[in-house]
């Protein structure tokens, strides 16, 4: 096939970009120059008759490299260390007189100055058979190369034909200490590479949930969608040995916002031609679904998003974790601050509160040295997928050092102000006035980035890692983090310094009780008068449903009630909230947000408190008969009662185990009240040790519906 003019490149460049692993320009078999003799035989001369790289998972190459886990039978190895590789010839090799070496070639244009074009000198002893130690250097693109063995003549070079047997996987190498991902404690490789399932929080800061996610990164098929998700960026291949542009690239190619990307999002509860968000288990069928449509897979939600980013980093070598920010701001303007705008009655003025907190938001940590930064601020990098903001002309977050973050650096790239507004505004609540004037009446500090987790190390628990985000609420370097942060460009719009927390003595609070979907329940508000003064109070009560994203799709209750307050003395208040009133329009998440506002008559005083809660929803439960051993058939049963008074209708059931069982479906047509459905499947596990089976159910009305079973696989007995 002819290239095309390079017209097109306006006398720029020489060679077309190289952008695509995928795309392959073979070098010629022959390449001889000059006269040649009409008794020129290409058999007179070293001729290759066979290439082994010991590629089965048992076979140094793997297991030294840790890519034993992958199935795939190709050779995967990591950058900087060396692999074997062993070459057969029609004859003894005579280093006097023959001369070959390897090369390792990637994409359409490969340059040896670019490091798409990778030649291997070769020095050794004369034999039929030589076995050849490679070693790539610790910067080297990841990707997959395919590989030739040139012979040179004294007509020209002799080289291999294309064999797809002996293309090579090169992966980032967290093991090597010269690579940009070096992690120095075996423990974290284990989890934040090797680990193939993973958990999730979410739920509230008050009562957190956990879901399992299978990351699935070592699956058939998941190694080329995540360098076809690259190809698909049209990402230089000279760029993809740098974890910085590598992740960067990911945060941008995870959604489908601007790009084409692999998941489109979806927050506003219709799912049609596509999968809920809760419904999914894992990444693997949203990667090899994407990679095989070549279209965006439908849908997603932030906990979607870093599960598939966290796969796509895993899989290529870059230690990565999930993280929930509990109480997330999503600042529009970036100032630092959620302005939430009042009537003069209490209630929300949702035209003018263009800021939100989302009660819980999911991002990803990758690990890496930042060369481009001063020292210091290397390690734990934020890198979102979720598309809330445009970051230099696309949806995309990251990598922001999470160091930077604490100290308030945020001149640091990239997209450091975004990330230190998430876990660090100011709620300030103003009463728009009548007259069209704004009046701040109180403001809240401690609300924002509540809490920061991720999963625990060898476990399924919940890691506490707040402090490596922002230093303790009130603590002197917290107020000079804030400072940095405002010197360095964040903005503060309004100026809330001379608020006055309260000028009288009346305090209110409130709690919601354990609410259980289905069933009534009670918000009880506590006012509490500390001073000598008597007081009357005019309060007003919201409950919404909103998503999880802190917008409020439909507001269900709403009830105002005067309070009177006696000199130090405290009232309480009991609103009964009936499941009629918000089973009806019940969203994705089940969350409830109420929102309590009070006037002090007497002092013009606002009192203003806001809460999400979580319904408790019924789980799958998952039971497993049989032996649990690799290769063994068990009976897998997947088991959900309705417990609602309404029969559920459209109800898909989901169930995923990585090693146990590939991801399947089944669709129920109904179940009725305190109906039972029943379904068994027949699984064989292929890996042994501690694994997961994950259930997730969908239905017209009720979703995120989950269930699991930890089980415990052992090895086939030898026979």
């Amino acid at each position: 096939m002819s290239e095309s003019s390079g017209a097109t490149f306006g006398g720029r460049r020489a060679v077309p970009p190289n952008t695509s692993n995928a795309s392959e320009n073979d070098p010629p078999t022959m390449e001889l120059h000059g006269l040649v003799p009409r008794g020129f035989n290409r058999q007179d001369y070293l001729n290759v008759t066979g290439v082994h790289l010991f590629k089965e998972r048992w076979d140094s190459n793997k297991v030294d490299h840790h890519t034993d886990k992958y199935s795939n039978n190709k050779l995967i190895v990591r950058r900087g260390q060396s692999f074997y590789i062993q070459i057969d010839f029609n004859r003894p090799y005579n280093p006097r007189r023959d001369l070959f070496r390897v090369e390792y070639v990637i994409g359409r244009y490969p340059q040896e100055n670019k490091g798409t074009y990778i030649p291997v000198s070769v020095v050794l002893r004369a034999d039929r058979s030589v076995r050849l130690s490679i070693q790539s250097s610790p910067d080297c693109i990841v990707g997959k190369f395919r590989m030739y063995v040139a012979v040179w003549t004294p007509y020209g070079v002799i080289r291999t034909s294309r064999n797809p047997e002996t293309d090579t996987y090169i992966l980032f190498n967290p093991w090597c200490e010269e690579d940009a991902v070096y992690l120095d404690n075996e423990k974290e490789r284990e989890e934040y590479v090797l680990n193939d399932i993973g958990v999730i929080f979410y739920g509230d800061f008050s009562d957190i949930k956990s879901r399992s996610w299978s990351y699935g990164q070592f699956e058939d098929g998941i190694l080329d969608a995540c360098l076809y998700v690259m190809d698909r960026a049209k990402m230089d291949l000279s760029g993809r040995g740098n974890p910085i542009k590598v992740s960067r690239v990911g945060s941008a190619m995870i959604n489908a916002k601007d790009d084409e990307g692999v998941i489109a999002g979806s927050w506003d509860n219709v799912y049609a031609y596509g999968i809920p968000p809760s419904a999914w288990t894992g990444s693997v069928d949203i990667l090899l679904e994407y990679r095989s449509s070549e279209n965006p897979v439908r849908y997603g939600q932030c906990w979607v998003f870093a599960g598939v980013f966290n796969t796509f980093l895993r899989c290529l070598g870059i230690p990565a974790r999930v993280v929930t920010n509990y109480f997330s701001a999503h600042d529009n303007n970036a100032n630092l601050q959620l302005d939430i705008f009042l009537e003069e009655d209490g209630n929300v003025n949702s035209k003018l509160t263009k800021d939100s907190v989302w009660n819980y938001h999911c991002w990803n940590e990758a690990w890496m040295t930042r060369p481009d930064l001063p020292i210091g601020f290397g390690g734990w990098q934020v890198v979102d997928s979720t598309p809330q903001e445009n970051s230099d002309g696309m949806y995309r977050c990251g990598p922001a050092s999470v160091q930077a973050i604490k100290h308030g650096n945020v001149c640091f790239q990239f997209d450091a102000p975004f990330v230190f507004a998430e876990v660090n505004s100011d709620l300030v609540y103003i009463t728009a006035k009548k007259d069209g004037t704004h009046v701040v009446e109180t403001l809240d500090t401690t609300h924002i980035g509540k809490l920061i987790v991720t999963k625990e190390v060898g476990g399924d628990g919940i890691k506490d890692i707040t402090d490596t985000y922002k230093f303790q609420e009130g603590q002197e370097e917290e107020r000079l983090a804030l400072g940095t942060a405002l010197m360095y460009g964040a903005k503060k719009s309004l100026n809330t310094e001379g608020v006055v927390k309260s000028r009288s003595d009346v305090h209110m609070n409130f709690e919601v009780e354990n609410a259980v979907l289905g069933r009534d329940f009670k918000v009880t508000i506590t006012f509490r008068n500390n001073g000598p003064a008597h007081y009357t109070i005019t309060a007003y009560l919201s409950g919404n449903i909103t998503f999880y994203t802190g917008v409020a799709k439909a507001e269900f209750k709403n009830k105002t009630f005067d309070v009177t307050l006696e000199p130090l003395s405290f009232k309480k208040e009991e609103v009964l909230i009936q499941a009629g009133e918000y089973m009806g329009q019940l969203l994705e998440q089940a969350f409830l947000h109420f929102f309590v506002t009070a006037r002090v008559n007497e002092t013009k005083d606002v009192l203003a408190k806001q809460k999400s809660i979580v319904l408790t929803i019924p789980k799958v439960i998952i039971k497993v008969h049989g032996a649990q051993v690799v290769g063994s058939d068990m009976v897998v049963t997947v088991e959900f009662t309705n417990p609602l008074k309404e029969t559920l209708k459209n109800i898909w059931i989901y169930l995923d185990g990585p090693g146990v069982t590939k991801p399947i479906r089944k669709m129920f047509q109904e179940i009725q009240p305190n109906s039972t459905v029943k379904w068994e499947e027949v699984c064989r596990p292929w890996v042994s040790g501690p694994r997961k089976l994950m259930a997730s159910l969908t239905s017209d009305s009720l979703r995120h519906v989950y269930g699991e079973l930890d089980l415990q696989i052992q090895r086939r007995p030898p026979m």
